[in-house]
């Protein structure tokens, strides 16, 4: 019986996450549960959840089939140094409600807008 040759890998540093926090920082960045994720990406939300928590190992296929889902770049989802996606992203709620607003009339969405700007503008949030 031959003993297969073991090569230490040096470790990647994903900048101090893991591959599977990785995932779910991007999936909670772009507003999804892991239950909406998986429907996207044609798999079972236990795997999603194995995924994310470094249990379940990312085959060349799943990375990119995740990549596409979340719409990020595979470089960006899987190159150790790549930059941080800022966490400065809207919440859920915020998103689909600018999802619905998206489908209103331009009319009807400048005077939501104007009304933000002014509530924005009272609360002394601003530019």
């Amino acid at each position: 019986m031959s003993k297969r040759p073991t090569i230490k890998k040096p470790p990647l540093d994903f900048g101090g996450e893991t591959l599977g926090e990785r995932l779910a920082r991007f999936r909670k960045l772009r507003g999804h549960t892991q239950g909406e994720l998986a429907k996207k990406v044609g798999i079972g939300q236990v795997l999603v959840s194995a995924y994310e928590t470094d249990r379940r190992l990312f085959s060349a296929e799943m990375a990119v089939r995740f990549a596409l889902a979340l719409d990020v770049s595979l470089d960006e989802f899987l190159h150790p140094k790549a930059k941080k996606v800022s966490s400065k992203m809207p919440n859920r709620r915020v998103l689909r409600r600018m999802e619905r607003i998206d489908s209103l009339p331009l009319h009807q969405q400048n005077h939501l807008l104007k009304t933000i700007d002014g509530f924005l503008k009272g609360a002394g949030v601003g530019h």
